[in-house]
């Protein structure tokens, strides 16, 4: 990834950011207008954000996936903060967690979370292809819905795994090229129909239509496919894993034919999710 483009995904997100609001990047939610990075704010945001995974949780958000248990008191790495939800509550699960996001408005928004939350963590500004860390000085590492952005994800990859331990654990969420909302939003909606593949290729394409809700000029947005992942992770992990995430299926159904998920039994939806859901979850163990 050239300097340029860093600084071009650095300042968009930064401009752009992931608010979890009624529209991209602004501190309303549900109508309730609040101020970013106040305690209110980050109420809001976690309502929506853990509402959009509720499948994840069990005792506590996101539990379903992440082994709190196995890293109390370890050194615990994410990789793109974002406004830190995640990073919160790993620290409030007793992890050791330091944070790193390409954007500095995400570093502050994270550090102001976890001084307001009264919670311990390391939170630094760094570019995922070059993590200012020494080789296997992490216990588990993951990253969220981030690394898609990265035009260079197989160099963030290898950093990735540089970072972390032999037998310490990864995961890592990407968006899933193979799902319901790439072939039918994004490639057959606005690159058929609305004949956008006539000047947008297909990275611009997925760019514009996945993250920000269609804001314009989103630097990268590629989703990725399981053998991609397995080529890179493989290398690294022997007991490689993933999951199909669908949250989102009974929202794409309904935009395909409205009122469709909102008929269609849990039973019924459940297989749509599970192999064209729009998000790859992979875990494993570093070899």
């Amino acid at each position: 990834m050239s300097a340029q483009k860093q600084r071009d995904v650095s300042e968009w997100w930064s401009n752009n950011p992931q608010t979890y609001g009624d529209l991209h990047g602004e501190a309303l939610h549900a109508g309730v207008q609040t101020t970013v990075g106040d305690t209110e704010f980050f109420k809001h945001a976690d309502r929506t954000f853990f509402g959009w995974n509720r499948h994840l949780h069990h005792q506590q958000p996101f539990d379903r996936l992440f082994p709190y248990d196995r890293f109390r008191g370890k050194r615990v790495l994410e990789i793109g903060c974002g406004m830190g939800a995640m990073a919160a509550l790993w620290a409030a699960q007793g992890a050791e967690v330091t944070a790193v996001d390409l954007a500095p408005f995400s570093v502050e928004m994270t550090r102001r979370r976890l001084s307001i939350m009264g919670l311990p963590g390391k939170v630094i500004e760094a570019d995922g292809r070059t993590l200012p860390f020494t080789d296997a000085e992490f216990d588990y590492v993951y990253s969220w819905g981030v690394l898609h952005h990265s035009p260079d994800l197989a160099h963030s990859l290898r950093e990735m795994m540089r970072v972390l331990r032999r037998d310490g654990e990864f995961g890592l969420m990407l968006y899933h090229r193979h799902s319901l909302f790439y072939a039918w939003r994004i490639r057959y909606r606005e690159g058929f129909l609305h004949n956008e593949s006539d000047f947008l290729d297909p990275v611009s394409l997925s760019s514009r239509y996945t993250d920000a809700s269609e804001a314009e000029g989103n630097p990268h947005t590629w989703p990725v496919t399981r053998s991609e992942l397995r080529r890179v992770l493989g290398l690294y992990s022997s007991d490689l894993r993933f999951r199909v995430l669908g949250s989102e299926i009974d929202h794409i159904l309904n935009m395909m034919l409205p009122g469709l998920g909102r008929i269609m039994p849990q039973w019924a939806l459940k297989p749509w999710a599970r192999r064209f859901g729009w998000s790859l979850w992979f875990s494993g163990t570093r070899g």
